[in-house]
């Protein structure tokens, strides 16, 4: 469900693997790739989902301790199943109010998430107050207005039977932190120097009409949250449109459509 601390909506852990976790997990190791931390660190995974990137960083490490915070308790709970290591734990947490000391991690990474925080800022400034000084900050955040093509030709297709519909396409290609710049310009505001900025590609696949568009079926995320609101009827006529987009005049069958994420790092003064 949505909260006034985030506005995605969450319902289950094997939902939202089904929706983003996949592609989360073809992200995470390229983000990591970015980021240079040492294996003794403690690490705070901020808006943490269902593990992705909290499983990454375990792989890569062998002392590091490693804490993963979400605000959906479904996803916490999903990603406490699947990693049981004691180098790690999980917790139900609120990123603009964050449960840990001043000072607590030499670094924090978080990955797909701020972007539905509201009010960015004061979540960063959270974020920023439990790093140690020269402490590291990496974001990495879908370009969901030109660069994450799966979602945007669905809110296209949508927006031009339904007003509704054109109305989450105007959010969703609005919110915080996704467009060029914006990374940058919240670190350098929140204080962080050093910053640097970068972009991510990867693939998202389907093999088939079908594999598309079953996480809309389901309760999590924007898109689905949205369409489990429609009448049956429009809806039918949504997905009728959506498939002719994915089909593109040829036989049903494998699709691979680009991905980009932008990535900003800073350290705390």
């Amino acid at each position: 469900m949505e909260s006034n601390s985030s506005n995605f909506s969450a319902s289950s852990g094997n939902g939202y693997e089904l929706q983003m976790g996949r592609f989360s997990r073809l992200l995470a190791p390229k983000f990591l790739d970015l980021i240079e931390f040492e294996d003794s660190s403690n690490i705070l995974d901020a808006g943490c989902g269902t593990g992705a990137l909290t499983s990454e960083i375990l792989r890569r490490t062998e002392t590091a301790d490693i804490t993963g915070v979400d605000i959906s308790e479904a996803y916490v709970e999903y990603a406490a199943r699947q990693i049981s290591d004691p180098r790690v734990s999980f917790e139900v947490a609120d990123l603009k109010a964050l449960p840990m000391p001043d000072e607590t991690f030499d670094h924090v990474v978080s990955q797909l998430a701020l972007n539905f925080v509201p009010n960015t800022s004061v979540a960063i400034s959270e974020i920023s107050r439990t790093l140690k000084v020269g402490g590291r900050l990496a974001v990495a955040i879908w370009d969901v207005r030109g660069g994450l093509v799966f979602n945007r030709f669905f809110l296209d297709t949508a927006s031009m039977l339904d007003p509704e519909a054109n109305e989450l396409r105007k959010k969703n290609f609005t919110r915080p932190l996704t467009r060029p710049g914006h990374l940058e310009d919240a670190l350098k505001s929140a204080g962080f120097a050093k910053v640097q900025i970068g972009e991510i590609h990867i693939r998202t696949e389907f093999a088939s009409f079908e594999d598309y568009w079953r996480p809309f079926d389901g309760k999590d995320g924007p898109i689905p949250s949205y369409l489990s609101k429609r009448p049956a009827e429009l809806k039918k006529q949504i997905k009728d449109a959506v498939r002719d987009a994915y089909l593109d005049g040829e036989a049903d069958g494998l699709r691979s459509y680009v991905a980009t994420a932008w990535v900003a790092t800073g350290r705390r003064q």
